[in-house]
């Protein structure tokens, strides 16, 4: 028994010192949650807050039960070492700072924020393991978790993963409406696993993608509900290949994507030790960190109560800015966009061959072949607000940001490979390092917000700003002259200007303003 309760051991120390205590949190509800187990005693596990039980979760779960010594999400706390090694001069970093294993962390905020996480990797190094994992901190008994697991196979009907119409109804049934249907036991799960998701056949990928997207199945005009869920869907690669494409509207759906990064064989003598004790982890959960559905309810609204400062938005808008302008894809100003290059068909090698006003090796937006949805950026909000209170911090940090934004953006920002960028020998590894070239824009992004000096000189936020504050009690006159600011912006930034991504969102921004006074003034005249 000592070499379970070894696996089962949780560390009553704080698993992070720098964290807020919960008492001087804007916001928790952990305390709503906690019950009685008799006479009024709470277990240690009920007291603690629900970030704090969060880490101890990663920190069991990185210590016992998946081996994952790669520390990639870096964080520093002043100077850290750094040491260049190798032909290719590769930096190697001792982060100064608390820092994490990716592929255990980024589960866990799937799961906190009951998201859509993808484990891509070869065969045997952990992806169904980690997911088996989630589904046991959700309350589940590792043989439930293992019977409501989907596995992909190419004759996977919707019967195999909806239910089926019950035989007796089917036989004497006057209309739909008479049939009863049994529904499968894993629609209405708070964590559900699909393992190996590039198997499953395309027409049922698209019932897959009503469960996934809009939280119901149907069938037969029968519908079901399924309760807000973390999914996790494993692939041995994220290219969508496998027996079947997978289709773009499910490869949509998917938040951020983790890779399965090789195994250390410095560490096998935990593997012998695993085998000599007979322990399977996943079976080996301690209770103290499994959660509750109200304790994940509550672990999502703490995540939405974190705040996203105005300066760090406004590197966002910056960033995000960079990469739909596509000058020669459109006529009209509103449609010179990638997406609108995208539907039309037209062959892209002639439309960058066509796009020579700009410099191709300076402009960020030469280095991808598509702009950032809707979707993406409230994903990436998602996950930096769940990383910043992991990390135990009532605000996002521009570090939480840099840190989530490679994962959820992963698939999401296609790279162009024939772009100047990626022909530079230095710039070699971005070819097949997505993550690293997608961190590396980032920061020059970010360098460029500082070389501009935007957080001081933005007249576009600050006629953004004035607009917000309303326009009741806005006169005519100061209607107009507000107008007359605009036009002289707009002329003032487009004259003898190439035009890059964040000029041509200001641009529409100013259109956009003017056009509100436009109509307001009319209002006026009305009135």
């Amino acid at each position: 028994m000592s070499g379970f309760k070894l696996f089962q051991r949780v560390s009553k120390a704080p698993t992070n010192p720098r964290a807020v205590p919960a008492a001087t949190r804007e916001f928790d509800v952990a305390s709503l949650y906690e019950g009685p187990l008799d006479a009024g005693e709470e277990t240690a596990a009920t007291a603690l807050p629900l970030d704090e039980k969060l880490r101890q979760a990663y920190f069991w779960i990185v210590n016992n039960a998946v081996i994952s010594p790669h520390y990639d999400i870096e964080y520093n706390d002043g100077a850290a070492a750094a040491f260049t090694i190798g032909d290719s001069k590769r930096t190697l970093n001792l982060p100064s700072a608390q820092s994490y294993s990716s592929f255990i962390l980024l589960p866990l905020l799937t799961f906190a924020t009951r998201r859509k996480c993808l484990f891509v990797g070869g065969p045997g190094r952990g992806k169904t393991a980690s997911a088996i994992l989630m589904g046991v901190l959700a309350g589940y008994s590792v043989k439930d978790v293992r019977r409501a697991m989907q596995h992909g196979h190419p004759q996977m009907t919707l019967a195999d993963l909806l239910g089926n119409p019950l035989p007796a109804d089917l036989a004497g049934a006057q209309s739909m409406e008479d049939i009863r249907i049994a529904w499968r036991s894993w629609l209405g799960m708070r964590v559900k696993i699909i393992d190996e998701y590039n198997r499953i056949p395309t027409r049922t990928q698209s019932a897959l993608l009503t469960v996934m997207g809009d939280n119901y199945a149907e069938m037969l005009n029968h519908v079901y509900e399924c309760p807000e869920s973390a999914w996790y869907l494993t692939a041995n690669d994220d290219q969508g290949g496998g027996t079947y494409q997978v289709i773009e509207a499910l490869r949509d759906r998917i938040d951020v994507i983790v890779q399965a990064l090789s195994f250390n064989p410095r560490f096998l003598d935990e593997l012998l030790l695993r085998i000599e004790s007979g322990v399977r982890p996943e079976e080996m959960v301690p209770p103290e960190i499994v959660f509750s559905a109200a304790d994940i309810d509550a672990a999502g609204k703490q995540v939405l109560a974190v705040t996203v400062p105005e300066e760090l938005r406004r590197r966002l808008e910056f960033f995000s800015s960079q990469f739909e302008l596509m000058e020669t894809a459109g006529s009209q100003f509103e449609y010179m966009t990638k997406d609108t290059a995208r539907l039309s068909g037209a062959e892209w090698h002639q439309l960058t061959a066509a796009d020579n006003g700009r410099d191709r090796l300076k402009d960020l937006g030469c280095q991808t072949r598509n702009g950032l949805s809707v979707r993406n950026l409230m994903t990436l909000l998602m996950y930096a607000k769940a990383m910043a209170w992991f990390r135990g911090n009532p605000a996002i940090e521009l570090e939480d940001l840099r840190q989530v934004l490679p994962f959820v953006l992963h698939d999401k920002l296609q790279p162009d490979l024939d772009a100047p960028f990626f022909a530079l020998p230095e710039h070699a590894a971005f070819r097949s390092d997505r993550l690293s070239w997608l961190r590396h824009l980032f920061d020059l992004s970010n360098a460029e917000y500082d070389r501009l000096d935007l957080d001081r000189n933005d007249p576009v936020g600050e006629l953004s700003a004035e607009f917000a504050k309303g326009l009741d009690g806005l006169g005519e006159r100061e209607t107009r002259a507000r107008l007359s600011k605009i036009e002289h912006l707009v002329e003032q930034r487009a004259a003898g200007r190439k035009l890059y991504g964040p000029l041509y969102d200001d641009l529409l921004k100013l259109k956009y303003l003017h056009q509100r006074y436009t109509n307001y003034l009319n209002w006026l005249r009305a009135s």
